[in-house]
């Protein structure tokens, strides 16, 4: 299927909207609202380089991240609250939202990296697409929460050039008591095996720079170092040891979460380095590493710049 076709197909489901597993079945281009309670509109919050990013996405002059409004999971501990919980922003229509793309590699951004896009795939990919005819070049990078329809995945076939999905849970009691997101574990894998086989389960990097692949996020959480294991196992028996995986440690409580049992607290180093061998003991080698600190790492999006901490 040609990419105008997809796009289009993609438009389609606005009207009975399945683009993420809970399948609301909403009509919204009629205004009708489902889980992420988002029109069939692109509501963004901010747009810049983001230098936190793994190296080879932010390279020396950052990703090109464009951080969307709402999301359609519901993490309780989610460091960026302030939009993934919020429908509101600043609406935009295709042609400014393309603009936007520009002006990122403008800027000399290595990439564009739209973060929680799965209510808004439709017309980002839309806007992606007239970018591309307007001299966009950088690559594009589907930054999502891993809680995808791999219907939809493959509908994005040919014009995703990285995909950096997060594996939240391999646990399905904790994607619900965390994210509301019944059986994660089942629809990552599905969505995960579906971008693996459109990009490779591989990073091709050119002077630094990642240019084609697939990167995994997984955030360690506190007191669900079993969940953490399942994910690599989930992961070593479905798809492949050679995946990428970023492993976090940067989980922060915030406010909404600061007296949780198992939330309310940073992750130890002795928990992270648990997990870490873990991986290297099931042979996964490509592996992005963090420092377990007690820096708060969570953003202020009522900043302008949001990182600067």
């Amino acid at each position: 299927m040609e990419s105008h076709q997809q796009v289009s197909a993609l438009k389609e489901i606005f009207k009975d909207c399945v683009l993420c597993p809970r399948h609301c079945h909403v009509d919204r281009t009629r205004g009708d609202i489902g889980y992420c309670r988002l029109p069939a509109k692109i509501v963004m919050d901010c747009a810049q380089a983001h230098h936190g990013e793994e190296p080879p996405l932010s390279g020396t002059r950052g990703a090109g991240t464009i951080f969307f409004s709402s999301c359609n999971l519901g993490c309780i501990y989610c460091q960026n609250y302030q939009i993934s919980h919020n429908p509101s922003g600043k609406e935009l229509d295709v042609n400014e939202l393309a603009r936007v793309m520009l002006d990122l590699q403008l800027r000399g951004c290595h990439n564009i990296e739209p973060v929680t896009p799965t209510p808004q795939t439709p017309l980002i990919m839309e806007a992606f697409l007239s970018a591309r005819e307007n001299g966009l070049q950088i690559p594009f990078v589907y930054n999502c929460g891993g809680y995808e329809d791999a219907q939809i995945i493959k509908l994005l076939e040919g014009m995703v050039d990285i995909y950096l999905p997060d594996f939240k849970y391999g646990e399905v009691q904790d994607g619900l008591a965390f994210s509301s997101a019944p059986d994660y574990p089942g629809f990552a894998l599905d969505s995960l095996k579906e971008m693996v086989r459109q990009v490779g389960d591989g990073l091709e990097i050119e002077n630094g720079i990642a240019v084609r692949g697939i990167i995994v996020r997984h955030l360690v959480l506190p007191g669900r170092t079993e969940n953490s294991k399942e994910v690599f196992r989930l992961i070593k028996k479905h798809i492949s040891t050679s995946v990428p995986i970023s492993l976090m440690s940067q989980y922060t409580p915030i406010a909404g979460v600061s007296n949780h049992p198992l939330l309310g607290r940073r992750l130890t180093t002795k928990e992270y380095n648990q997990i870490l061998d873990y991986a290297l003991d099931l042979g996964f080698e490509n592996l992005f590493v963090q420092e377990v600190n007690e820096f708060s790492l969570t953003p202020d999006f009522d900043k302008e710049k949001p990182f600067d901490l």
